[in-house]
């Protein structure tokens, strides 16, 4: 158990020093935005542009992967739009909402950075995959649901196809596309620009962190805690769990890939699922959400960390 501790103790710290940064006033939450952005749009595309770059075509476009991890996001996606239609008697517009919270990872903020401990650089392919699922798939899914149960109406196509035409202005989808390119033609990086891409992409994962810590002081949290507890134990405890499934499905997967897929999947949702929250009128739902899931993660990673190791069904071995 101290060997699962020493794994996810560092990550938490680092969000407990951004959390008592920003409530000391250290550092005002005016800053937390400039920090978000240069994780999203400089070094995390750099990060995925450097593993990418670095390997084989094969090894970069593993499509068992991508179903593997795209079965268990829409189950979980369809599960909990489920539960908030018959359960909680929400409209399409409110279960999509609900939807979102389960299906969507923090895996670039949260995911990354224990995966990386534990299956190493595997686990920047991982989260490459895991982006293109996301970016590609689950994300404008659930904008396009939301949007056409909302008051407005728009039809789902149109707000669908919208989202994917926006993808080639999103950062981390530019350097998933760089990546694959230079995988693909096995263009060779200039030792100088190789070195700057290294030093940029070791920053990616405590600036993240430490927003992500920042970002969670003075959420709110009310009236609202049978809700906010289904919704965090779907998304920590039953969607890695489905993507386990989906690894079982569609596999076989290579063993550190698996495991990559399976710890993506266990952060808790998005940062910026109070944003979408607040176009429905649903952000203080969302951000309480978001900070209960982020501090139950620290126990629930851990016990799908010991799962992996002592109980996995197809063999992850995890140090």
């Amino acid at each position: 158990m101290l060997d699962i501790l020493e794994i996810t103790a560092p990550v938490f710290v680092l969000i407990g020093l951004g959390y008592l940064a920003v409530r000391l006033g250290l550092f005002s939450r005016t800053m937390l935005p400039a920090m978000g952005a240069f994780v999203v749009r400089v070094a995390l595309p750099v990060l995925i542009f450097k593993s990418l770059s670095r390997r084989s075509f094969a090894e970069v476009m593993n499509t068992q992967y991508l179903a593997a991890y795209a079965f268990g996001s829409l189950l979980m996606l369809g599960l909990g739009m489920l539960w908030a239609w018959r359960w909680r008697k929400e409209g399409l517009e409110g279960a999509s909402l609900i939807g979102m919270g389960v299906c969507s990872a923090n895996s670039a903020y949260v995911g990354f950075p224990i995966a990386v401990q534990v299956v190493g650089p595997t686990a920047t392919v991982a989260l490459a995959l895991t982006m293109i699922v996301e970016n590609m798939l689950m994300l404008p899914l659930c904008i396009a649901l939301g949007e056409s149960g909302g008051e407005r109406h728009t039809p789902f196509l149109r707000t669908f196809g919208r989202s994917l035409l926006g993808l080639w202005r999103n950062p981390i989808v530019v350097g998933i596309v760089l990546g694959i390119s230079f995988a693909l033609l096995q263009i060779p990086v200039p030792a100088p620009v190789s070195k700057a891409v290294d030093m940029m992409a070791g920053a990616s994962a405590p600036v993240a962190l430490f927003f992500i810590g920042g970002s969670l002081v003075g959420l709110p949290l009310r009236d609202m805690l049978v809700d906010v507890g289904v919704v965090t134990f779907a998304k920590l405890v039953l969607h890695p769990l489905a993507v386990m499934g989906g690894v079982l499905l569609f596999g076989p997967i290579d063993p550190l890939l698996a495991a990559g897929a399976v710890l993506l999947a266990s952060a808790p949702m998005l940062s910026i699922y109070p944003i979408f929250g607040q176009r429905h009128g649903r952000e203080g739902f969302c951000a309480a959400t978001l900070l209960v899931a982020t501090v139950m993660s620290f126990l629930t990673i851990g016990a799908m960390l010991w799962l992996l190791r002592e109980h996995s069904p197809f063999r992850i071995v995890v140090p």
